[in-house]
């Protein structure tokens, strides 16, 4: 699911090519996508594109009637730009279609699950309803920081990804946040030492930080065509079995539900490899234990 860094290059890349342009209509190939009646569709054909925001990984686009659309690209969701003015919808990828005199955006979303959305709002106040109240990690203080993390007692890999607590962070950047910060995902946020949580604050800022450079530096002024969550270079998100490239340790991972954590034993839990639900209880004793036994 596109996260903080790759939500704010799409923005760049939305401003560059739609700011200020007319919206000539809008053509929705799968009716799923649309699930707002209030405005109607019509409110922002023949409407201009006057500005944009981040609403933790919903991207909000403004018209100049003070109507909003939200869109919300899950995991899968995708925005893709044609030079070509009313381009064909994509087919069985393609949702939408957003027609302007100098070219098309398209909106698709792979594989058989429709979870993108998208809403029409009027207003500011339509706009609050889809804030999520987490704190804007790049613009806070770490008193600010400290407060949200400690409000509630879970593992710091589920409020890091909690939208109510911090805005934009999902599975993917958690990851590599929490190996910057040599930080095992299960630790308990409130028994977290002042230590762990200054260091905490200073990974989350320099992560996202580092891969908006990054992801800005790819793209240059074109459009981001290769939005994943999957990136060669990171640390550890989904480079299970493959060396850390800190400490060259295998990197781990614990699976459960659609998700998984990946993290370094070494760097991250005193080489201690972390209980897998699947793994552990099938070979129970012959589980091992320390990262130094599998090496």
């Amino acid at each position: 699911m596109p996260e903080l860094p790759d939500i704010t290059v799409y923005i760049d890349a939305l401003e560059r090519y739609i700011g200020g342009k007319r919206l000539e209509r809008v053509r929705i190939a799968n009716p799923f996508l649309l699930r707002s009646i209030t405005p109607p569709l019509e409110a922002v054909e023949g409407a201009t594109v006057k500005s944009f925001k981040r609403l933790g990984k919903r991207i909000a686009i403004g018209m100049d009637n003070s109507v909003w659309m939200v869109i919300h690209l899950m995991i899968a969701g995708r925005f893709h730009w044609s030079n070509v003015a009313h381009a064909p919808v994509k087919k069985k990828l393609g949702l939408a279609a957003f027609d302007f005199a100098h070219g098309t955006l398209q909106f698709t979303e792979a594989g058989s699950t429709r979870r993108a959305s998208l809403h029409l709002v009027q207003g500011e106040d339509g706009l609050a309803a889809f804030d999520r109240g987490g704190l804007e990690v790049l613009d806070s203080s770490l008193e600010a920081f400290r407060e949200a993390l400690t409000s509630e007692n879970h593992t710091v890999k589920r409020s890091l990804t909690d939208p109510t607590l911090f805005s934009g962070i999902g599975n993917a950047y958690s990851d590599e946040i929490l190996h910057r910060a040599k930080l095992s995902p299960m630790k308990l946020t409130q028994k977290m030492s002042d230590e762990e949580i200054a260091r905490l604050h200073d990974a989350t800022r320099e992560t996202m930080l580092d891969w908006i450079e990054r992801l800005r530096k790819e793209t240059g002024e074109g459009f981001p065509e290769k939005v994943t969550a999957f990136r060669p270079d990171m640390a550890v998100h989904g480079r299970f079995n493959l060396p850390c490239p800190v400490c060259s340790a295998p990197v781990q991972r614990i699976v459960y539900a659609a998700n998984e954590c990946n993290y370094c034993a070494r760097c991250q839990t005193e080489g201690r490899r972390l209980a897998d639900r699947a793994m552990s209880r099938l070979l129970k004793e012959d589980w091992p234990r320390e990262i130094d036994s599998i090496e």
